[in-house]
């Protein structure tokens, strides 16, 4: 009996010539063999694929479960992952569920009789069928996980949304149109809206899984007579299933009612007069109709016509286009657009109202301020009243810093410095500062391995400081040069003195500029391996040290290192001998990111500052809470509210917009930048929103008074919370609904002087708006598209051990011309004794630049202060502090130092009061110094001197100190730091000499 699956062997068989040998021959058994390879290969890829696939979700996920662990915050992780895991079942669950159900149902109640059955007409699925009845039960199982999968991914996107309902706080006080709290707009309403979306997406998915099913089987034929197209079973599924999506969406328009209070429109935020009078009752009209049109389609179960529930639709979408489109509209052009003030007036008051309230603007205080000077005793009172005005440029500075306290090439500061106060010897004292950062790019290309960078240069070392008003410790007299309160020499030490007899940890591993990861850990040999700075001085020796910190995740067993090198892409770290069993792992340590995910709910402020605390290196933040739904308040992007020439990429997160009209500093935040502790502290503990997040994580934000005092010292109003707040007080100053829309008197940030196409950052300095000196965080404004002008003066105590902290002041001007920051940039550049005095610094390859050009109130006028600097071409060459610009009561004066610019200007203006008895050419055209103590006479008399002599022996002076300079330009390229020292004073001698002469 032959075979079945037998072949012919001759070499004519059905499969063409054969190999010889025949078929049970070595040659027949080849391609049998060849045709299973490929198969075994492709699958062995497969599963190798998803075999990496899963091992790298999981090495993401245990990793990142580690570093919350290594940083103390555990408990964060395991709520995150339980909420997610939750939301996903119980919504996966119920869109599986209905999914199964409507296909299950149908599939169960399929008439006895479909087409392609013997005696009825095929339309064309028989094929299909074919395929899916012996397999329904997986069919059913696949799609409805499918799905399942899609709404469970959706709903775990929505924790924030869903804790927040969950624990939803009363904020006290009510919207004016539907009488509810605050609270039920910015907790509950968002994920009431979620829910209603849920259900008319498990109503829409539920009818397409049965429909399509009821078609596949004969429930639904669309070629049968009317009437006769849908089963009984299939008409009440699909009956039953539209219902609940008309149901759903008349709940939905019920909802929407309340977001009129939140919408934005095209004037402001909130309930608009067509809102009121059109919107909102066609909303309220519309979800009535939907109730009619469920109910028709539940009618249609019993009496199987179609007729009423189409009745009801089409009803219901022409008075969607009616009630929601046409009325709307006409309302809007016939009765609000012809008369908008007086139709919308109290709808902004209302927005008014709201908006101030939510950015506390209705806390700020403002005055009027004349435009006069009542200054005493001129010269001194003036002295007095700056002499803490920081003349160090945080960003220009920043040259300087990297030039000379950079003694390593490998660290590196901000590109911005921060300003932060100290108390030296009992007086407050601002103070330019940066952390000594590693800069692992500043390594040699060849030294750039994986071990150097990984495991030797780990970390920076201590900071840089300055003095900002360029006086030295004992505050004294101001000097021309840098005066440094910590640097890199043994005498650059007060920041180190001040914290103890013991000094601070100068060691940086958690800072804004920190390696991807590093590993870190005394070797089992005893010697340590990663590279330090020596202290108190500048000796090239190298230091070694080890990380013996809390943070970091221990990477000595087998498990860990495979799971870091899968997240990291980099097997050294199985291989190499520098990880082992005393290893850590150090990563995600910028401070911004470490508070953003262990306080995953706060909007971190986009500028850490450190400070020296207790004899440690701190990472100060400001968290803040935020929402886009609070009923009425503008909305505003919050990244164009905190926008200005020293703002770089902020990278809010604003989940899930970057609109806000609400905004808290709730908390206050450290990150160690040694050991990496976080830690949170409550700062406004009324702020319902802080009260909500509190539930959900109990016991990650400590309370206030567990701030220590030290501290508390170097805490500040924070910069993006002062710069929304500017940014919306320009506008909302004016309590008034018609000049609100009119906007005579608004008014504008002014552009930045040095960049006309960034908008001027605030600084902090120490200023006196009338209540006393205070630390401050300052502004002004200028009209809008008037920026000539000085319209008004802001600024906040920025001092945390204030019973004021956080009071804003303004300072408003009266309508009367007073220059604004680009009026008095332009007289400065343009001043002709400016001009003079600075010629010497900016010929050849030397270029000016100005500093900040900082505004200071005196009593009921104001001064404007600008350093500026000059700097030589050359990558080795930095700005340097060559005079102090002054603009007071219209006149300019220019000084080496702060004290001589007042006195220059303050002469200045004596010589313009005598222009009403004198031809002004005489006072114009002799700007003079020494006369500031001697008659007038004195100087009237320097003229006879011949002038070409004087001209010949200033070119001279000129000559020789462009020889000075070019000297101490080879002597720096040569590292010789203290003959280009000598040379540059020497030649900032014969300049002065020169312009003593020519003064």
């Amino acid at each position: 009996m032959s075979n079945p699956f037998d072949r012919p062997s001759g070499p004519n068989g059905p499969d063409g010539p054969q190999r010889p040998g025949g078929p049970g021959g070595p040659g027949a058994q080849r391609p049998a063999a060849t045709s299973r390879r490929p198969g075994a290969l492709v699958i062995t890829a497969i599963i190798l694929v998803l075999g990496f696939m899963l091992l790298s979700g999981f090495a993401s996920f245990w990793t990142e479960r580690l570093w919350f662990g290594s940083v103390g915050y555990s408990g964060v992780f395991t709520t995150l992952l339980l909420t997610r895991i939750g939301l996903f079942l119980v919504f996966a669950g119920l869109m599986a569920a209905t999914v199964a159900l409507s296909m299950a149902m149908a599939y169960r109640f399929r008439p006895v009789l479909w087409p392609g059955m013997p005696g009825m007409p095929d339309d064309g699925m028989d094929r299909y069928r074919q395929v899916l009845a012996p397999r329904m039960g997986w069919v059913i199982a696949g799609a409805s996980m499918v799905m399942g999968l899609f709404a469970g991914a959706s709903a775990t996107g929505q924790w924030r949304s869903y804790s927040l309902w969950r624990h939803s706080e009363s904020f006290g006080t009510t919207d004016p149109y539907f009488e509810k709290d605050v609270g039920f707009y910015v907790f509950e309403l968002p994920f009431w809206h979620y829910l209603v979306d849920y259900v008319m997406a498990l109503a829409v998915v539920g009818l397409l899984a049965s429909v399509v099913m009821n078609y596949l089987f004969g429930g639904i034929r669309l070629s049968a007579r009317p009437g006769e197209r849908l089963t009984s079973a299939a008409q009440i599924q699909v009956s039953a299933l539209l219902a609940l999506f008309v149901l759903a969406k008349a709940v939905d328009y019920w909802l929407d009612r309340y977001d009129l209070v939140t919408n934005s429109g095209s004037i402001f935020t909130g309930m608009g007069y067509t809102d009121d009078k059109a919107v909102l009752p066609a909303k309220e009209i519309l979800a009535g109709i939907a109730i009619v049109c469920a109910l028709l389609f539940l009618a249609n179960i019993w009496r199987r016509t179609w007729l009423l529930p189409s009745v009801g639709v089409a009803l219901f979408a022409l008075s969607a286009i009616i009630l929601g489109l046409i009325v709307p509209t006409l309302v809007q052009a016939i009765r609000v657009n012809p008369n908008v003030p007086d139709r919308e007036g109290p709808y902004i008051a209302a927005n008014i109202e709201a908006t101030r309230a939510a950015y506390q603007l209705d806390q700020i205080e403002t005055r009027p301020v004349g435009g006069g000077a009542q200054v005493d005793g001129r010269l001194e009172a003036l002295d007095g009243v700056t002499d803490g005005v920081p003349l160090v440029d945080p960003q220009i500075v920043s040259e300087i810093f990297e030039q000379q306290q950079q003694v390593r090439a490998y660290y590196s500061v901000p590109n911005v410095l921060d300003v932060d106060r100290y108390e030296i010897d009992g007086q407050d004292r601002a103070v330019v500062l940066g952390v000594r950062e590693l800069d692992q790019s500043g390594l040699a290309e060849g030294d750039q391995n994986w071990s150097n960078l990984h495991t030797a240069y780990t970390h920076g070392n201590g900071v840089i400081a300055a003095f900002a008003n360029q006086r030295p410790e004992d505050d004294s007299t101001q000097q021309t040069g840098i005066q440094w309160a910590e640097g890199a020499e043994a005498d650059e030490d007060t920041l180190t003195r001040l914290a103890g007899p013991d000094g601070y940890e100068t060691r940086v591993y958690f800072g804004e500029q920190s390696p991807t990861y590093s590993i870190v850990g005394l070797d089992p040999s005893g010697n340590p391996v990663e590279f330090d700075l020596p202290q108190g001085d500048r000796s090239e020796e190298d230091v070694a040290t080890t990380y013996d910190g809390k943070a970091g995740v221990p990477i000595g067993n087998l498990v860990n290192q495979l799971l870091y090198a899968v997240r990291f892409s980099e097997p050294n770290l199985l291989l190499s001998s520098r990880v082992h069993d005393n290893s850590k792992i150090l990563y995600d340590r910028e401070p911004r990111q470490m508070v953003e995910k262990v306080a995953p709910w706060l909007t971190v402020d986009s500028d850490p500052y450190p400070a020296v605390v207790d004899g440690r290196i701190q990472w100060i933040l400001d968290g803040y809470t935020v929402t886009d739904k609070y009923p009425l308040s503008q909305r505003e992007s919050l990244e164009e509210m905190t926008d200005d020439s020293l703002q770089e990429n902020t990278g809010f997160q604003t989940l899930p917009t970057d609109e806000i009209n609400y905004l808290r500093n709730s908390v206050k935040a450290t990150v160690d930048a040694y050991d990496g502790t976080v830690s949170l502290y409550a700062w406004d503990e009324e702020d319902p929103i802080l009260k909500a997040w509190q539930k959900v994580f109990p016991d990650v934000v400590q309370p206030k008074d567990a701030i220590p005092d030290a501290l508390t010292e170097h805490l500040r109003y924070p910069e993006d919370l002062f710069k929304a707040q500017r940014y919306q007080f320009q506008r909302y100053h004016e309590t008034s609904a018609s000049a609100w829309f009119e906007g005579s008197s608004r008014w504008e940030v002014p552009s930045d002087p040095q960049l006309t196409s960034r908008l001027q950052p605030p600084y902090r300095l120490f200023t006196d708006t009338g209540e006393g000196e205070t630390w401050s965080l300052t502004s002004v404004y200028v009209p809008r598209d008037k920026e000539n002008n000085l319209a008004a003066y802001m600024a906040v105590n920025s001092d945390a051990t204030s019973e004021d902290y956080g009071k804003v002041s303004v300072l408003e001007l009266p309508n009367e011309p007073t220059g604004g920051p680009l009026q008095i940039a332009n007289t400065f550049s343009t001043n002709e004794d400016v001009s003079q005095a600075l010629l010497p610094y900016t010929t050849g390859d030397a270029d000016r630049v100005p500093g900040n050009l900082l505004t200071l109130p005196v009593n009921d006028s104001f001064i404007y202060v600008q350093p500026v600097y000059t700097r030589r071409d050359g990558e080795s060459n930095f700005p340097i502090l060559r005079f102090v610009l002054v603009s007071y009561e219209g006149r300019v004066g220019i000084g080496t130092t702060l004290t001589g610019a007042i006195e220059d200007a303050l002469l200045a203006e004596a010589t313009s009061g005598d222009e009403t008895e004198e031809p002004t050419e005489e006072p114009t055209g002799e700007p003079t110094e020494s006369p500031g103590a001697s008659p007038t006479e004195e100087p009237s008399e320097e003229p006879t001197t011949p002038s070409g002599s004087t001209q010949q022996q200033i070119r001279e002076l000129l000559r020789q100190a462009e020889a000075k300079f070019s000297q101490a330009d080879a002597a720096q390229q040569a590292g010789d730091t203290v003959r280009w020292a000598r040379l540059m004073e020497e030649g900032r001698e014969l300049i002065e000499e020169a312009v003593r002469l020519a003064g």
